[in-house]
């Protein structure tokens, strides 16, 4: 299986995928749980000032206008909260965890 950071987003049509499927896609990403409903992953992360925070949202927009995947946002001052959902399948793709474990590359490197 390739890793799901290695990969790209494709645009995606048809039905979201199955509570198995995303639970399976859950275990290859950190820190990161989906929403009661199964629509949506959502992870909240921590830093230790603003600048750090903004960074970060910097960086999410840097790789969401790659993938052309783009989250909602809530940004605090010392956290931010990432949430993706695939409004074109109306709850989660693969797209939603591809992006979530480009995110945590980022944290790695």
């Amino acid at each position: 299986m390739t890793d799901l950071a290695d990969r790209k987003c494709t645009h995606r049509t048809g039905p979201a995928l199955r509570r198995g499927e995303s639970e399976s896609l859950l275990k290859q990403v950190h820190g990161w749980s989906i929403a009661a409903d199964g629509k949506s992953l959502h992870r909240a992360f921590a830093f230790e000032n603003y600048y750090r925070t903004m960074a970060f949202v910097n960086a999410v927009a840097w790789v969401a206008h790659g993938e052309d995947h783009h989250p909602d946002l809530e940004v605090g001052y010392n956290r931010c909260t990432v949430r993706f959902s695939t409004h074109s399948v109306g709850g989660l793709s693969e797209n939603d965890f591809i992006s979530a474990a480009k995110l945590d590359a980022l944290l790695r490197d």
